[in-house]
């Protein structure tokens, strides 16, 4: 018989509305799965018991007061953890660092003023890695966010905790963020669904810069679906965002696409990358050809094309990150609680000079005015997710900073490009290698059109299911 865990969060959003289910006996089996397995995938850094209680009591008694079950908020009395790099007021912020390991706020970052309005349950704050930068999750706060796949492997970074807590059914969905993989790397390597959505689509706000654009906030679920609804609830802008997208015409949505037929497309694919030196893992190149034969079968025109996107944007790319890795406020005594590839890339940060940063920016700008031209012929570019499968844990850091971050590069060459152009982009879990390890493809599509990736990634999965496909920790 199904547990509550094996509920798409689809499914416990609808058996929570019919009273199948209850909120608070479906908060209390997240928790207890969380109390047991945690350990083990580092998913959570803050398990917040109390406050889900109290939300799930909320939650139980709306359902039982709602004459119109169907007028309740779409995700009434369903988990929904948030990353620790995001402000739920109340609740400890870490952004995965000791110097932070007692920060409060008392304000929510606007992508959970979304959640509560939706009637999301917020059972914890999931692991990240310090303040976000590197594509592992692996702190002094808590333990490594390892994949459940293989638990000496790592879950990838940055929304790592995301989706370890996903993967090993300790939540149906979860909130993550990318700045330059950091959804559709954990995605790949945890067997997940994950979405980047377009630059401006979800608010940053109130308090994290846009700046530059490369972040933004987005779903990792076990559906498309799943993943869909929830961008439904995190995409709205606020006063103030730098970057915006338009919302969907009246009476559509992101859900309606993951049952809407993509039609016939016209699919690039490439295995070049922008990082010098970066090869693609056989078992990477397997899942690319397998996901490109299945494209074709499925009646799309796929074409191999090449990446318009070269060496020269990785140093006006590693700038703007080195400038984004200074922007925590630290005193000088709080400088030497930082990890070692955190000094490191502050380091660098510090000696960005102003006029450096401008340019940067300018030049990233002009490339990708130049390579949408190329990338917009398509409907959707196919590349591998990621170079490499899983990484073991302590992998990167047994190495010094400097040489720490060139493997982050080339275990991530495709990702941080669709950061910099501002597309979405998603992994797609349609392969196991046979060690069984997650092997994603990433598809990326036009700006403002994560319709068609929905309605694309839709009918992979159906062609290709993995929705029941679990690790032995399930």
């Amino acid at each position: 018989m199904a547990q509550i865990h094996d509920l798409t969060m689809i499914e416990l959003a609808a058996a929570i509305r019919s009273g199948e289910l209850s909120p608070v006996a479906v908060t209390d089996h997240y928790l207890q799965r969380t109390q047991e397995l945690n350990d083990q995938v580092g998913a959570f850094y803050t398990v917040t018991a109390e406050l889900a209680a109290e939300q799930a009591a909320e939650a139980e008694k709306a359902v039982a007061a709602a004459p119109d079950k169907a007028v309740l908020p779409p995700l009434t009395g369903v988990p929904i953890p948030i990353k620790d790099l995001n402000m739920v007021a109340g609740v400890r912020q870490t952004f995965g660092s000791v110097a932070f390991e007692n920060s409060v706020p008392d304000t929510d970052d606007n992508v959970v003023v979304l959640l509560r309005r939706a009637g999301a349950v917020m059972t914890g704050k999931t692991a990240t890695p310090e303040f976000g930068l590197p594509c592992y999750t692996e702190t002094k706060i808590g333990p490594p966010a390892r994949t459940p796949w293989d638990l000496s492997r790592s879950a990838g970074g940055s929304s790592g905790g995301a989706a370890a807590a996903v993967a090993a059914g300790l939540a149906p969905a979860a909130q993550g963020s990318d700045g330059g993989g950091s959804i559709r790397i954990p995605s790949s390597v945890c067997g997940l669904f994950g979405i980047k959505p377009s630059r401006g689509r979800v608010s940053e706000g109130p308090l994290v810069p846009d700046l530059a654009g490369l972040g933004v906030n987005g779903p990792l679920a076990r559906t498309v679906a799943d993943a869909a609804l929830l961008l439904d609830v995190m995409a709205e802008n606020f006063p103030g965002d730098m970057y915006t997208q338009p919302p969907l015409p009246a009476g559509e949505t992101f859900l309606g696409y993951a049952s809407r037929e993509p039609g016939r497309l016209r699919i690039g694919r490439t295995l070049q990358a922008a990082v010098e030196g970066a090869e693609v893992h056989p078992d990477c190149v397997a899942a690319y050809e397998d996901a490109s034969a299945l494209l074709a079968s499925l009646g799309h025109e796929v074409e191999d094309i090449g990446m318009p996107f070269g060496p020269d944007v990785v140093p006006f790319f590693e700038t703007l990150w080195y400038a984004y890795a200074t922007l925590a406020p630290l005193a000088p005594e709080q400088e030497e609680l930082l990890l070692p590839l955190t000094r490191y890339l502050r380091g660098r940060g510090l000696e960005v000079r102003a006029p450096e940063l401008f340019f940067a920016q300018g030049y990233l700008q002009a490339v990708t005015r130049a390579a949408l031209g190329t990338l917009n012929a398509y409907d959707a570019v196919l590349t591998p997710t990621l170079a490499l499968p899983p990484r073991p844990v302590g992998w990167f850091d047994e190495v010094e900073p400097a040489q720490n971050f060139e493997r982050q590069k080339l275990f991530t060459p495709f990702t941080a490009l669709y950061n910099v152009s501002g597309q979405p982009a998603v992994n797609v879990p349609l392969h196991w290698s046979a060690d069984g390890l997650p092997i994603g493809v990433m598809l990326a599509g036009r700006m403002g059109d994560e319709g068609t990736l929905i309605s694309l990634s839709a009918q992979l999965e159906q062609a290709r299911p993995w929705k029941d496909r679990h690790p032995p920790i399930w």
